[in-house]
């Protein structure tokens, strides 16, 4: 929750990445907010009020996912509609053609968003914008099981990456 609001405002691809972590630990918890708050935070020096602040944070998101069907997969609207957000900026940016700096970025990458959209098996219909996130958030995961990641994988990630911080910049001088 601490950790969330402060990506929310300062990295809007961290802050879709990481909420999709934490939708992930609760699907691992079952939903069990007071198991997942004794495993993450248990030793955690919190007053009561901090406490049942987190608890009805993780229990918010729990519900929302529960009442939306995403129990198993997928993720909740509101990060579905900041995705979309994130993505609407990019093809302003890409069909405005105003910045220079973007259109550059992307010609630089194209190729990793068309291969990896190959070798993934990603419908077209699926946005760079969530390709890239997916990519990422795959590859983070990978990593936690200590699976091994090809340099063609990681150079396309690290392509990922940049236009999504790019993005992510864009994203708040908007907001702001």
């Amino acid at each position: 929750m601490i950790i969330a609001r402060e990506k929310r405002k300062t990295n809007i691809a961290e802050y879709i990445l990481y909420m999709w972590q934490v939708e992930d630990i609760i699907r691992a918890f079952d939903f069990n907010i007071e198991r997942l708050y004794e495993s993450v935070f248990g030793k955690a020096d919190f007053s009561c009020e901090k406490q049942n602040e987190i608890k009805g944070w993780y229990d918010n998101l729990a519900e929302m996912m529960k009442i939306e069907h995403v129990e198993k997969v997928g993720h909740v609207q509101i990060l579905k509609n900041i995705v979309n957000e994130v993505n609407e900026l990019h093809l302003s940016l890409l069909y405005d053609n105003k910045d220079s700096k973007y259109m550059e970025l992307i010609s630089k990458y194209a190729n990793n968003f068309v291969e990896f959209r190959q070798k993934a098996g990603i419908s077209k219909d699926t946005s760079d914008v969530e390709l890239a996130l997916n990519g990422l958030y795959g590859v983070l995961m990978l990593k936690l099981q200590g699976k091994e990641i090809s340099k063609s994988t990681l150079s396309a990630m690290e392509s990922f990456s940049k236009v999504l911080s790019y993005l992510s910049a864009r994203y708040k001088e908007v907001e702001e």
